[in-house]
């Protein structure tokens, strides 16, 4: 973030002596810097407060990336007592310099009402000229603002630009967001071969909904091959972050052993993972194992308050079904 020296063996040791001989002399960028390794505990032990206590001056000289730390400080509660407020101001220092990150913290601090009063339209100014600087992730959130229409003009054409340079950078929430972009046609023309593509790069760094789109690409051929194996893999990955979606769609391919071998056991352990947290299609699906006595011991009181509980929350199926319960 600061300015870093050259032309010297590296030795964090001296530099911490350098800096505070510096910092001491009332110099910004040592200031800074000293402020910084307390925070990171790189040379010395850290100590928040340490650090605040060498934000301060820095950021009191006007120095941008010093504006930004002690935001982020009070932020965080960080050396200091949390204070949204606070780190607004800082923030808006920094942001008037330019400071990217300043910027789309900024941003987030608008969007979601933190320290400020909650407003899009300011959100998507400050998201704005960080994007124009590059940030993959003001970027980002500047896409899904022109795809909700919130703070700005609905555009789904704008939108994908935006998505388009954040995921080029490797953001994968933008990623994703262009997958479904390519997916519904949405500011683009469909294409499933462009939303496999985009979601595979969101799905390897691990987010959830990427993985899950996946796997039903791949469990109903949607603009892919079908290939059931494939569609277990990406639900898998899902279902093990707790995505309920994702776990009762697996429990259905261990039930009927699509891309992998009959388990009704698994299956309903995955059903139970994803009825616990309230999935309908799965509540119904453990129902009527328990009331057929599939693959576990028949209990058809269990059955019953399985099947009940799909039913409350939407599901047709169970629900109409004849199915003698004895207690």
């Amino acid at each position: 973030m600061f300015d870093v020296g050259r032309g010297a063996k590296q030795d964090v040791g001296k530099a911490v002596e350098w800096y505070t001989l510096a910092a001491k002399n009332g110099d910004a960028y040592a200031q800074a810097n000293l402020g910084l390794m307390y925070a990171n505990g790189r040379g010395l032990s850290r100590d928040d407060r340490k650090a605040v206590e060498w934000f301060t001056p820095a950021a009191g000289q006007g120095l941008a990336p010093a504006q930004f730390m002690l935001g982020f400080m009070y932020a965080e509660g960080r050396g200091v007592r949390q204070d949204d407020g606070k780190a607004v101001e800082w923030y808006t220092l920094a942001a008037r310099q330019g400071l990217t990150t300043a910027q789309y913290n900024l941003g987030l601090m608008y969007e979601y009402g933190h320290g400020v009063t909650q407003d899009d339209g300011k959100a998507a100014e400050w998201y704005t000229l960080a994007a124009r600087q590059g940030d993959a992730q003001a970027q980002g959130h500047l896409g899904l603002m022109y795809t909700k229409g919130r703070g700005v003009e609905q555009d789904d054409g704008k939108a994908v630009e935006w998505y388009t340079l954040a995921a080029k950078q490797g953001y994968a929430p933008a990623q994703f967001n262009l997958g479904l972009a390519y997916t519904h046609g949405r500011g683009v023309k469909v294409d499933p071969v462009a939303a496999e593509r985009w979601y595979t790069l969101a799905a390897n760094q691990g987010l959830l909904d990427a993985q899950f789109n996946l796997g039903q690409m791949y469990a109903k051929g949607l603009g892919v091959k079908r290939d059931d194996n494939k569609a277990v893999e990406w639900f898998t990955l899902a279902a093990k972050q707790g995505d309920a979606f994702a776990q009762a769609n697996l429990g259905m391919m261990y039930n009927e052993g699509r891309g992998v071998k009959q388990d009704v056991g698994k299956a309903v352990e995955m059903y139970r993972l994803a009825a616990r947290q309230g999935n309908a299609a799965a509540q119904s699906s453990l129902g009527l194992i328990y009331a057929e006595g599939r693959g576990v011991q028949q209990n058809q009181a269990l059955a019953k308050e399985w099947i009940d509980k799909a039913c409350k929350n939407g599901s047709d199926s169970g629900c109409n079904e004849k199915i003698k319960f004895k207690f």
